[in-house]
């Protein structure tokens, strides 16, 4: 018989359904059931790609007799930590307070009060069964003794992360010349990069997108020759690694080992928008055609594999196919050479396929460590020409071979900061490349945000499934998606988008804003409370949401000169400042704030006929300060107000700090003017 979950929209929460446990989803009935027996609530938390936990649903919660135990003892509650990242924050952040190492699945046991005291990640049978009648005796002989520990516990939780880091700060040090501190944060990445493979430490190694990307915007304003170096080793390095996709494209969310060889095989919408984002990005900035390659590969990738026939985008792919990690995406070397014929040696070589295996059980992921240009001077019987149509026709044929495999499984919730992301992705690639199928895809998504997840206050809806939109946003959806419909704006000036990102910013700044610390909460005044209200500060895999936030305000009071937004970023850099100048690979969106608040934005203004036209040129250069406007004809926006070009002109309007450069009516012109502007901007910074 299904248990409760059976009525969820979450493909993790479903997965559990017909588990022996009686789970209940996270929830008023499931918390005042443990209230009115006095039980305490067994919280696991996980989501649908994860490999251990579909492990620990295995061997343990379809066990029956392990099953019973729970259900004897505790109200159990499954969160799918995609839906509710709130809760599986909170708790996260109990876990790290115990001195425990945080992953997923993550099994934590609560008071009745939702009080924490005890938790861990993966547990193997035996040792679950041992943990949970050590809980459950520890209940019915010391209870006091628990909740004790869970409200020192919750108060640690009401501690918020630059209070918990204060000690770590060097207070001296923040009265330095903010550029000198600058220069230790680069020192100190330089010292933490890996010289031979790319990114920093050693495995596992995630991609941490925003942490390039703030590299870049350095390299723009310096040029350091050492800066650009940690950047394109380690696109390159990731490009030509087992954690690319070489077959259907898009990237796995890490990499167990140095070398970004084999990943763990999940591949997630957040990573793929942002990775979208940072190649294209790069290829702007260098003109190096290999990244617009693997930027048409994730693209491909997000349309064949991860987008609805409404347009919105999926959360994930299963690590696992067949209950195997990997077995989707690994190959023999005899199955290769079967598919190619004679000629697969050459492939093989190239993909570093061998009879061996370099993954598991003989079985080989498809990497490279050289470009088709160098690999075609090691086998001179093939031009370069030649030899990228043979690597494109193997790989098309081991794509038809893998099609006919069981694919991994699909997570089909559609999140709305997880979109937000991919739409900004989308855009940033359309700006770089000019493919207007990409922008199609970004604007079908915004779209789909704005009528199925958006209400007309501005109150978002998190997670969509079934045509039901549910859960109310937390400040991630408010914060990408603000900076989603800006990017959309600034690609095509259509004004319903920036109206949209403003409606969207006055309802965060309503529901989530903090004026005593100028910081957001995650979660709304008007949504469920938990033990204790977060702020989400340091950076990670994905930008925080406050750093999002500053990012979205600081572009919004630049585009509607709206003082109200640029006070608010002053507030939240001036808090977050402490953290910003000593945690610098933990801040790095942060960082780009600071950095676009040191070295004013440029805005500039298109007028006339070919408004479009002259910005897709401006947009071929990578300028990260900088927003665009423009109309054909009038706007109401203060950058366009009042500005009319003579018929059949356009004119272009660069402009910094409220002063604006005499118009041009050339965009050779307005691009000697940008570079002009550059040069000040390395000249103060060299100051």
């Amino acid at each position: 018989m299904p248990n409760r979950l059976i009525n969820s929209t979450s493909p993790y929460l479903l997965q559990h359904a017909h588990n022996p446990v009686d789970w209940y989803p996270w929830g008023e009935e499931a918390l005042n059931l443990a209230k009115a027996e006095n039980k305490l609530i067994l919280l696991s938390v996980g989501y649908s790609a994860c490999h251990w936990c579909h492990v620990m649903e295995k061997n343990c919660f379809e066990n029956k007799a392990i099953a019973t135990l729970m259900n004897e003892e505790f109200i159990c509650i499954k969160v799918d930590r995609e839906e509710r990242p709130d809760v599986d924050q909170l708790y996260m952040d109990a876990l790290h307070l115990m001195g425990q190492r945080g992953g997923w699945p993550m099994n934590v046991f609560l008071t009745p009060e939702q009080l924490p005291f005890y938790g861990g990640t993966y547990f193997p049978p035996e040792q679950w069964i041992s943990v949970l009648k050590e809980i459950a005796k520890s209940h019915a002989t010391r209870p006091e003794e628990l909740k004790k520990v869970g409200n020192d516990l919750r108060n640690g939780l009401s501690v918020d992360e630059l209070t918990r880091y204060k000690s770590s700060f060097d207070t001296e040090g923040l009265s330095q010349n903010p550029f000198q501190l600058l220069e230790k944060i680069i020192d100190k990445m330089k010292g933490d990069f890996d010289q031979t493979w790319g990114g920093f430490g050693s495995a596992p190694k995630f991609p941490m997108p925003c942490v390039f990307d703030f590299l870049l915007f350095y390299h723009h304003l310096t040029d350091n020759k050492d800066v650009l170096k940690i950047i394109t080793v380690t696109l390159e390095k990731m490009a030509y690694g087992g954690i690319y996709d070489h077959l259907g494209g898009g990237f796995s969310r890490y990499s167990v080992d140095e070398e970004w060889k084999i990943p763990h095989f999940e591949k997630m919408l957040y990573d793929n928008a942002q990775l979208l984002s940072l190649y294209s990005h790069c290829y702007a900035a260098t003109l190096d055609i290999h990244y617009r390659d693997v930027a048409f590969g994730i693209t491909n990738f997000i349309k064949q594999q991860m987008t609805s026939e409404e347009g919105a985008f999926y959360s994930a792919l299963d690590a696992d196919s067949e209950g195997e990690e990997g077995k989707y995406y690994s190959w023999s070397k005899s199955e290769i050479m079967d598919i190619l014929g004679p000629e697969g040696d050459e492939f093989c070589s190239f993909y570093q396929v061998t009879e061996e295996g370099n993954f598991e059980n003989g079985l080989n992921v498809l990497w490279r460590t050289v470009s088709e240009e160098d690999f075609s001077m090691l086998y001179r019987n093939r031009s370069h020409t030649e030899m990228h149509k043979y690597i494109v026709e193997c790989r098309r044929k081991l794509v038809e071979a893998r099609d006919k495999r069981v694919p991994p499984g699909l997570d089909d919730k559609i999140i709305t900061s997880w979109n937000a992301l991919m739409t900004k992705g989308l855009v940033d690639a359309y700006r770089a490349f000019d493919q207007p199928q990409m922008l199609k895809l970004a604007y079908d998504n915004a779209t789909f945000i704005s009528e199925k997840m958006m209400e007309e206050d501005g109150k978002l809806w998190h997670t969509h499934k079934n045509g039901v939109s549910h859960i109310d946003g937390f400040l991630e959806d408010y914060a990408f998606t603000i900076e989603a419909f800006i990017s959309l704006y600034e690609a095509t000036f259509h004004e319903n988008w920036l109206e949209s990102a403003k409606k969207l910013a006055d309802y965060a700044i309503e529901h989530f804003y903090d004026k005593k610390d100028g910081l957001f909460y995650f979660t709304s005044n008007i949504g469920t409370e938990l033990i204790a209200r977060k702020k989400e500060i340091m950076d990670n895999v994905i930008p925080s949401s406050n750093s999002s936030m500053a990012m979205g305000l600081k572009r919004l009071s630049a585009l509607y000169r709206d003082i109200r937004y640029e006070e608010i970023v002053k507030n939240m850099l001036q808090t977050a400042q402490p953290l910003i100048l000593t945690e610098g690979r933990y801040m790095s969106n942060w960082l780009q704030v600071w950095l676009m608040d040191k070295f004013p934005i440029v805005e500039i203004a298109f007028v006339g006929k070919n408004a479009s036209k002259y910005k897709k040129e401006i947009d071929k250069i990578f300028f990260p300060n900088k927003v665009v406007c423009g109309t054909n004809g009038e706007s109401m926006l203060p950058l366009l107000e009042n500005r009319k070009p003579e018929i059949g002109q356009t004119q272009i309007f660069v402009c910094q700090n409220g002063s604006c450069r005499l118009p041009s009516t050339d965009i050779s012109s307005a691009l000697r003017q940008l570079r002009l502007l550059k040069e000040e901007m390395a000249m103060i910074n060299s100051n």
